[in-house]
Formats: C-alpha cells, structure tokens, sequence
C-alpha cells in the first residue's frame, strides 16, 4: 500500500496535534513532519520531501500565501491544502492562496474546545480530499469515444458549470479568458460554503468583461451576466410566462454537497430543453453526472474538462467515462470553445483527452 506523506504547517501547537492526529488515524496517511510558519516549511519540504502539505493561511514570519507562492516558485507541484476560517476576511485570503498556486482547502472547526470532535472534523474534511488528490480512474474507466453530436443542435441559449476542488482557479481561467461578455446567460455550482461563494463571485466579476454575482433567488437571467450559486443553497432555474429566474433553496444535499450541480442541471435541462451547453470542470466525486445525462436525453451539449488540465478528474471524468461528454477540452481551451458553442451553429474543434 502506498503512503502519503504529510508536512502539517500551522502556528498552533493545539492545530497541529488536531491535524496530525485525524491524518494519522489513517493507515495510509503519515505525518512526516511539523513546521510552524512557512519559513521553516519550506526548508522541511527540502529535507522531508512530503506528497501533500497542509498549511494555515495567518502564520508569523512567513504566511501561508506567501509560502505557497514560494513553494510554486522552486518548482514544487505537492498538492497544498489551506487550512482556512470560516470568516469573509479566511474566504478572500482561501482564494489569494489558491490564485497563488494551493490546490484546495478546508475550514478550521469553530470550536477546538471538544479535541476528540475537532479531531474527527478534521479527518472528515481532509482525508477524504488527501486520497482524492492522489486517485487516478483506472485505464478500463477512461472514454473509449466521445458522445454523438446531438442532431440538428441549436445555438445555446444558457450555459451552466459545476465544478469543485480545483474550480475557482479554473473558473478563473475561463471567466478572464473571454473576450466578451457572452449574449446568453452563464450559471455557476462550485462547491464552497456561505461567504466563500460571495467572494468568490467578486473575483470572478474583477477579472473577466462578465457582470459575476452570487445569486440570491429571484433574479431573471440576463445576457452577459454570471449568477453563481450561494454557498449551502441549490440554485435552480425556474421558468413564469416565458422568463426565467434563478430559485435558492435550503433543501437536502445532493451527492453531500448543496450547492450540487445536478440540482442546476437537472432544472436547466427541464426549463432550456435542448438549447443550453453544460460545462464539467475539475472536481471530486460524480456530482454532475445525471445532470448532465438530463441535459443529453434533453438534447443539449455537454463539454468537459481533460484529465491532463483537471486538479481532480472526478466530476468531469464522471461525465466522460459515462458517455455523457460530447467534447473533452484542456482548461486554456474551454472558454474559447464555450464562444464559439454560443456564437455558432458548429463547435470547430473538440480536443480529446
């Protein structure tokens, strides 16, 4: 059995024996070292040469970000895992980090007062993303051919993406990369909680020529404007006398996840039909897959992200192995191909994976 190792970074003693602690319950997880700020962490990586590193964000001497930045910048590509607060100050700070090259994140439990509950928090959190990191789908998984283009496929009249770990740079790429605010509606599901997804949607409106707001239910889609879903809320699409709004609910988690993806592309494919274009980008687990497979029965297009471009080819991958995918794109691409999926009557290319 191969075994992770991990260098847990953080200022806490108290956080530090949490972490070590819920990794070290898992027999193919080990805790190779400690360090306390990012200084010392990045003379440990030389020395203890980790698979993963988890890292605090406010560290004296050397931070988080400017750790990761470090790290990234010597040619170090070990999965970084952020441990962050559950606070707007932790989500913006969570998403400079990831810009600056972290691969995902977790939030620190709000009470560290029960060790034994805040041990099994953690644990829950971050194993599940460690061994996720490091699962690669076997060869008999991956796409043999791509979906058939659905017959006589009209100009998409919204377009919808999922994505998870490894989504807000993603999504970064693609909302930075357009030259122009599309003339159709885009929604967004990204796995994140309450507070992230309004800082993430700010972001995202600071770096593309797309109006980006974080939904709050109840606003009629508009062209050039990119609603993303609140964080523990499902965004669907609902449709009154020929004009659609977006709709917020506290319902039950889909996949373990609310916001999930199937939640928006199983309401887009009953409300747009045939007429929209979904997008699958990095991300653990299968959320997407039957909303995607709506979406085709529906007879609209379904692109996913490559596995050589994806943090983890979990959700997209899903899409893929199932048949679901009628194009496979790297990251740098997808934009480029959501335009001409919009503007025109043909996609031009596909790249296959």
């Amino acid at each position: 059995m191969t075994v992770i190792k991990v260098l847990v970074v953080d200022d806490s003693v108290v956080v530090r024996r949490l972490v070590s602690d819920a990794l070290s319950s898992d027999p193919g997880v080990e805790v190779v070292g400690v360090a306390q700020n990012g200084s010392i962490a990045l003379q440990k990586v030389e020395a203890l040469k980790p698979d993963l590193i988890t890292m605090d964000i406010e560290m004296p001497v050397m931070d988080g970000i400017k750790t990761v930045a470090a790290l990234r910048a010597k040619g170090h590509k070990m999965p970084i895992v952020m441990f962050s607060t559950l606070t707007e100050h932790g989500a913006s700070a969570t998403l400079e980090a990831l810009a600056a090259g972290a691969t995902d994140y977790v939030t620190k439990p709000t009470n560290t007062g029960d060790m034994t509950q805040a041990t099994r928090i953690i644990g829950a959190q971050l194993l599940p993303k460690i061994k996720g990191l490091f699962r690669r789908a076997p060869a008999s998984r991956l796409p043999t051919k791509l979906a058939p283009k659905p017959v006589g496929a009209r100009v998409p009249r919204v377009v919808v993406i999922g994505s998870s770990t490894g989504g807000p740079e993603a999504l970064s790429k693609v909302v930075s990369s357009f030259v122009r605010p599309l003339p159709v509606p885009i929604l967004i599901v990204q796995h994140m909680p309450p507070l992230f997804t309004a800082q993430l949607a700010a972001r995202l409106d600071r770096l593309g020529p797309h109006r980006v707001i974080e939904a709050k239910g109840g606003e009629r889609l508009e062209a050039g404007t990119i609603y993303v879903a609140p964080g523990d809320f499902h965004m669907e699409v609902t449709s009154d006398r020929g004009h659609v709004s977006t709709k917020v609910s506290h319902g039950e988690q889909v996949n373990f996840c609310r916001p999930a993806v199937d939640v928006l592309f199983k309401s887009s494919a009953a409300v747009y039909g045939g007429d929209q274009l979904a997008v699958v980008l990095t991300g653990m687990g299968s959320d997407g897959r039957e909303g995607a497979r709506a979406i085709v029965a529906a007879g609209g297009r379904v692109f996913a992200q490559d596995e050589a471009t994806s943090v983890v080819w979990g959700m997209p991958g899903s899409v893929a192995t199932a048949g679901l995918a009628h194009s496979l794109f790297p990251i740098d691409e997808v934009s480029g191909a959501i335009t001409r999926a919009v503007e025109s009557r043909t996609t031009e290319r596909s790249v296959r994976a």
